[in-house]
């Protein structure tokens, strides 16, 4: 296998044909049957003038997403990780600012990006006047962090003319053990090989990639055959999920993994606060305050578990002494008192459990007491750790 930068790619603008200007770069060597092509995002976001510079990049990311998943405070501002528009589970739906050319828009991703591959397959075909059934595929790539990983690579975000999964279930180990979960994100394998020599700061938005096997290739009809769903996110041969093979459409977009089977379809904060109705995106969640990466103050962390306890309750008085505060790496005595009050038990006892969920959500512990002299009342002992 080898993987081949594509040089001399003018900078893409909009109305540009981008499988012209690859087929340019590429001069005489041109395409092979058998050939992958890897194509930055980026590149074909900027022929399609996905450009936006009136408004803010917060608003952005919240309208090319169709939910958040995490959201942190940072020194720049707000950084959430969402389910992008695009389909991936990325960070700020793949808005971005960096290699978008002069000026000072940000680039968005193309919404139907295995539609952009197809295209620009068929295109690159046509102008090398191959057959529609050549094996040669597209893959459009980016870039994102993982979960559990540190460190960016680039995945395919669309795909066409390739068989995305390569699914070994059902086949046998070198040891003879059948195989029960085991999928390969083949196009993931190869968008990150050919980040190899496109580069991040090179200029190099390209890479074709040759040599790999011609099982790997679909027809061009833009169907293949796969499972129902990719196996679920445990180790390999813990047991087959009983899927049926179907045709599906080909693509990138079988790689996203939402739905039943995504098990951490929310970070453990939002999670908790979204059961307290604070969503996360929302501007209740702006309103309470959103965790920060670093530098919190432990008085911090209880300002922020006050102001969940006390959201959809305007009824209710607080008391809040933080006796002694400090980072959280060295809070060593750090607590606070908190006395809450309401119109009767039965709002008390709500508040009192609100302020449990929303310390638990933040790694505090709670101890609870008889309120100080008022009726209606309840104090509670906050402390680091659960």
């Amino acid at each position: 296998m080898t993987a081949l930068p594509v040089v001399g790619m003018p900078e893409v603008v909009a109305g540009d044909d981008v499988a012209a200007l690859v087929l340019e770069a590429l001069g005489s060597d041109g395409l092979k049957a058998g050939d992958v092509v890897v194509v930055s995002s980026k590149l074909v976001s900027k022929a399609l003038g996905l450009r936006a510079s009136d408004t803010s990049k917060d608003s952005l990311v919240l309208r090319e997403s169709v939910r958040v998943v995490a959201e942190r405070r940072t020194a720049e501002g707000v950084t959430r990780v969402v389910e992008a528009v695009a389909g991936p589970v990325m960070a700020a739906a793949g808005v971005d600012g960096s290699n978008t050319g002069p000026g000072d828009e940000l680039l968005l991703l193309p919404h139907d990006p295995d539609r952009c591959a197809r295209d620009l397959r068929s295109s690159l075909l046509e102008r090398s006047r191959m057959p529609s059934a050549t094996p040669l595929a597209v893959v459009l790539s980016d870039t994102a962090g993982r979960p559990w990983r540190a460190g960016l690579t680039d995945f395919a975000l669309g795909s066409a003319g390739l068989r995305v999964l390569l699914d070994h279930r059902g086949e046998t180990d070198v040891d003879g053990r059948l195989l029960a979960v085991t999928a390969r994100a083949v196009a993931d394998e190869i968008a990150a090989a050919a980040d190899l020599v496109k580069g991040k700061a090179d200029g190099v938005g390209a890479a074709v990639v040759r040599g790999l096997p011609s099982s790997w290739f679909e027809g061009g009809n833009g169907t293949a055959t796969a499972r129902s769903e990719a196996p679920s996110p445990v180790d390999e041969d813990s047991g087959a999920d009983g899927s049926a093979d179907e045709q599906v459409p080909s693509g990138a977009a079988q790689l996203v993994r939402t739905g039943p089977g995504d098990w951490f379809a929310m970070g453990h904060v939002e999670a908790v606060r979204a059961a307290l109705g604070i969503g996360p995106g929302s501007p209740e969640s702006e309103q309470v305050g959103i965790r920060a990466v670093g530098g919190e103050t432990f008085g911090d962390v209880v300002g922020r578990v006050v102001a969940v306890t006390l959201m959809h309750d305007e009824d209710a008085s607080v008391d809040l002494q933080v006796v002694e505060g400090g980072e959280p790496s060295t809070q060593g005595t750090a607590s606070a008192e908190v006395t809450l009050g309401a119109g009767d038990d039965f709002s008390l006892g709500r508040l009192a459990q609100r302020l449990e969920v929303a310390a638990a959500g933040e790694g505090l512990s709670v101890s609870l007491g008889a309120g100080p002299t008022a009726e209606h009342t309840i104090t509670a002992r906050l402390l680091p750790g659960p």
